[in-house]
């Protein structure tokens, strides 16, 4: 007569654990290596500490889109929810 309804899901804990410690992970590689990227490549390039800055803000937001695409992809191989 309690049937739970079909919509109630849980928090699969493991699940989003273990995507939450990848993109740490991932997330330090990626921003470091814009950072460290794009001090490199100003310096290559000649640009003053203002173009450093700007290229190291351009290769963050790349990085915010790749740890974007990451945590979508890895959702779907690791789902956050399961029915009960």
């Amino acid at each position: 007569m309690n049937a739970p309804s079909s919509s109630s899901r849980q928090i699969a804990w493991p699940s989003v654990i273990t995507v939450i410690s990848a993109a740490i992970l991932i997330g330090a590689e990626v921003f470091g290596a814009a950072f460290a990227g794009g001090w490199a490549l100003a310096i290559l390039i000649g640009l003053g500490d203002q173009g450093a800055h700007i290229l190291q803000a351009v290769l963050f937001a790349l990085g915010v889109l790749v740890m974007t695409a990451f945590i979508r992809a890895a959702q779907r191989v690791e789902p956050f929810t399961k029915r009960p």
